[in-house]
């Protein structure tokens, strides 16, 4: 019996490398990898529905899911995590010299929706008083002045948010003093061209991030893994058999990390670090799955509810496939 052709984008992680290889296989699966960029996934899988099955931004996914009109649904494989102390980026020539400073600021955001400016909205707010309310923010692409948000949404009241005017990007105003702060997914340029007066605002956000944790044991999920719904109507095997191959290539890919006879990352002290990680957030710190990730969900649900994002507050269970979550045992 042939197996099923099927198109699957998703981004470069060594964490999915193992089912491009071949090592790993999808039972009854011959994909068709596009090893994409997140931002182009996600805007052809929300605007065209293009693939059968990709990575999808956890924000835009549980906007459409809320509202009733996703044309994809979820398993529980989590492809892109972070902590996001790394994600607010400043003008150093401000004042701003604490979360709270942010407060009456002008503030960049590439898309108000996306997952990381959610959960960095979680952090200002619940750590440092820092409500959405209190921030003046402003809509534009980091780097090209058209970019839209990808999911249409009327901000909740009492939230100001504004568009740049036409040609400015969220880099170049940060760079000229048209805004305060950027908050976002990505380095604008001016940060990583070394533009004066632009830094972070956490001297040391890998201290901060740590301390966050080790209150709140929350490892933020960025994307999820989606299987369009007209593809899963006619193959109800796919969401399980999904969830068994990204847990295996993951396994294979933690195999390779341990593996320092031969370094396989370009990167000094591999071993050490992940000894400190291990340390820190347990032996299976990348958790697939419903169960480990409850409290993650159900946080970032109640916030993006609370943010005015999603239209009902969702449950965790209501973001997957049914038969994603639960397998055989023996």
């Amino acid at each position: 019996m042939s197996k099923l052709r099927l198109s699957l984008a998703i981004g470069d992680y060594d964490r999915i490398r193992p089912l491009v290889d071949g090592t790993v296989q999808i039972d009854g699966v011959d994909p068709v990898f596009s090893i994409l960029d997140p931002e182009e996934i996600f805007f052809r899988a929300f605007r065209y529905a293009d693939f059968d099955i990709c990575e999808l931004s956890m924000s835009s996914y549980t906007m459409k899911t809320a509202a009733g009109n996703s044309p994809y649904v979820a398993v529980p494989v989590f492809p892109s995590r972070a902590f996001r102390h790394t994600s607010i980026y400043i003008r150093t020539d401000r004042g701003i010299a604490t979360p709270q400073d942010l407060k009456g600021r002008r503030v960049g955001v590439p898309e108000y929706q996306v997952t990381a400016n959610v959960w960095v909205r979680v952090i200002l707010e619940q750590e440092y008083g820092v409500r959405p309310a209190d921030i003046t923010w402003v809509r534009g692409g980091y780097e090209d002045p058209t970019r839209e948000e990808k999911v249409a949404f009327t901000p909740p009241s009492g939230v100001r948010l504004e568009t740049l005017p036409p040609g400015a990007t969220i880099s170049s105003a940060l760079a000229d003093g048209t805004l305060d702060a950027v908050i976002g997914p990505r380095a604008p340029s001016c940060f990583e061209r070394g533009a004066p007066n632009i830094g972070r605002l956490w001297a040391d956000p890998v201290a901060a991030a740590k301390e966050w944790y080790g209150k709140t044991r929350i490892f933020p999920i960025m994307h999820l893994l989606g299987v369009r719904r007209d593809v899963v109507e006619r193959h109800g095997y796919l969401p399980a058999a999904l969830v068994k191959a990204f847990e295996e290539s993951k396994a294979v890919a933690l195999a390779r990390l341990t593996n320092t006879a031969a370094t396989k990352v370009t990167l000094p002290f591999v071993e050490e670090r992940l000894a400190e990680a291990r340390v820190l957030m347990g032996h299976d710190f990348w958790s697939y799955g419903l169960e480990p990730n409850r409290h993650v969900l159900d946080a970032f649900l109640e916030a993006h509810h609370a943010q005015g994002l999603s239209s009902r507050r969702l449950r965790p269970e209501d973001l997957f496939h049914p038969s994603s979550l639960e397998t055989f045992k023996l």
